[in-house]
């Protein structure tokens, strides 16, 4: 059988290459991926409904790769995760089919594509290469400076897909990240009084915390540092959630809920922040709101889109937050009908999805 792993002193080499021709393709969360990656990877963080899609030979995944000018079929590609160094046998760990690399390695070799996959993936290679791994987030936070631009993430017929999960796996055209043409706003949105919504960025800025008086920090997300935790004038809590449609949110809903009632009861300001400000961010607001007004989830969200345009919850936090509008009993007339249906645009595609109200 053939061996489908290279290793990294062949990336190494491939990189090196004055015409360079590799796809290479970072299966890893979107977290992980702007912390630090492959020099030239592209993201190709995706859902959960995209994976069981290309398993069911529903899509193909040449739809997901860039077609340079030769053709797929000319051009090998490598794909990476954290760690693998051995492709899993048939009949193996059950979670093994869930692997994006996994899925797309095989559904490429099926399409005739030369695919490979990264013998100990990033972390060997890392080690071994570390000038040849470009790091985004981590540095322009850890200056405080804004953040860079997102990097480019693997799309479906030119749409963002990401999940952080892989963050950032998201429901299906949910990227997790600001989608390709939107012009997100460059400051935390102010939701309530005192309760503003934001992103990475927002929380790295001391200008803008200190101008807007927030002292509280609600950071959801698993590994963004809380920067100025050590200075004693900001309360932090953290929220370990990436952005993937495996992740339970909702667990933590009770606990962000008080610490934001407690900002806002010393007449603090509050930043709820998550990596790009759309997706769990938007989730815990939505949540705060639903508990504290009384509302709806279609208000709730309505209330929040309106001041930010273009969250994009994934679907897993949409039904958890469905769940939660239950749980919390409120009003039927606030709520849609049961021959009615909630909506809720994903700013990705432009395209409408659907969530049973009942």
């Amino acid at each position: 059988m053939e061996d489908l792993s290279k290793s990294a002193s062949w990336l190494r080499a491939e990189l090196a290459s004055p015409s360079p021709c590799l796809h290479i393709l970072d299966c890893r969360s979107r977290e992980l991926y702007d912390s630090s990656h492959v020099e030239r990877a592209l993201s190709v963080a995706l859902p959960g409904l995209l994976l069981r899609r290309l398993r069911k030979g529903n899509l193909s995944v040449r739809s997901l790769l860039p077609a340079p000018p030769q053709g797929l079929r000319d051009n090998p590609v490598l794909l990476y995760d954290e760690g693998t160094l051995h492709l899993p046998q048939h009949g193996g760990h059950e979670d093994d089919e869930d692997s994006v690399l996994v899925t797309l390695l095989q559904k490429l070799r099926e399409e005739g594509c030369s695919a490979y996959y990264l013998q100990g993936g990033f972390h060997k290679f890392q080690a071994e290469c570390p000038h040849l791994c470009e790091t985004n987030l981590d540095a322009a936070i850890a200056s405080s400076s804004p953040v860079l631009p997102a990097a480019p993430v693997v799309g479906l017929g030119g749409l963002s897909l990401s999940s952080d999960c892989s963050d950032a796996e998201s429901e299906p055209l949910s990227s997790g990240m600001e989608s390709e043409g939107a012009s997100p706003p460059s400051f935390p949105v102010q939701i309530l009084p005192n309760l503003y919504l934001g992103s990475a960025r927002d929380s790295a800025n001391l200008d803008t915390l200190a101008k807007l008086g927030i002292r509280y920090i609600l950071n959801v997300t698993p590994n963004l540092p809380n920067l100025f935790e050590k200075n004693g004038d900001f309360h932090y809590k953290q929220i370990p959630i990436s952005d993937h449609w495996s992740q339970n949110l909702s667990q933590f809903f009770p606990e962000a809920i008080e610490f934001i009632d407690e900002a806002l009861s010393r007449n603090c300001g509050i930043l709820v922040h998550c990596l790009a400000g759309i997706s769990r961010s938007v989730t815990v607001t939505v949540a705060y709101l639903m508990q504290k007004l009384n509302l709806s989830l279609n208000d709730a969200y309505d209330l929040v889109k309106r001041k930010k345009s273009n969250i994009s919850p994934n679907f897993n936090f949409m039904g958890q937050l469905l769940d939660f509008e239950k749980s919390l009993g409120l009003n039927r007339s606030s709520r849609p009908t049961s021959s009615q249906t909630c909506f809720f645009t994903s700013p990705t595609d432009d395209s409408v999805f659907e969530l049973d109200p009942t």
